[in-house]
């Protein structure tokens, strides 16, 4: 009896685990190309010292090894450890906003306007502004 007990109360903290971790978008995503969707890099979100969420590469799924791009601090670099979002802070509406981005394959920095989790979690929804133009990529959970 004991040993059920055990069970359903370690499937339970394991559902409620996985559960928690769908519901932030904290972890590993995959970035896609704007033409192809071919994953392009894996992103770390993570949750920075000053409670904000930001993001960096972690994998390089294809492009060149090293960003020639990039202009400023990453010109030259791997791809590897480049920040591509930074001070995202909570929203009314659930979502992730109000910070900055950078795409390296632009060479572009951006306002993060919004990074909001989609289709039960498994993705990524990254709205992006530069003025008054507005993009929205699409990433896709890698863990």
């Amino acid at each position: 009896m004991r040993k059920m007990i055990l069970a359903a109360v370690l499937a339970s903290l394991s559902f409620a685990a996985t559960a928690q971790h769908h519901a932030s978008p904290v972890g590993k995503w995959k970035t896609l190309d704007d033409e192809t969707q071919k994953p392009m890099t894996v992103s770390e979100i993570y949750e920075a010292k000053n409670g904000t969420l930001a993001a960096k590469i972690t994998e390089n799924l294809g492009l060149p090894a090293t960003c020639q791009e990039c202009s400023g601090q990453y010109k030259g670099k791997p791809y590897v450890g480049i920040v591509t979002l930074w001070n995202l802070k909570p929203q009314k509406d659930g979502s992730w906003g109000g910070g900055n981005g950078y795409k390296p394959s632009d060479d572009r920095n951006f306002t993060a306007k919004s990074v909001r989790l989609i289709d039960g979690g498994k993705k990524l929804e990254v709205k992006g502004c530069v003025a008054f133009f507005c993009k929205t990529a699409i990433w896709v959970r890698a863990d």
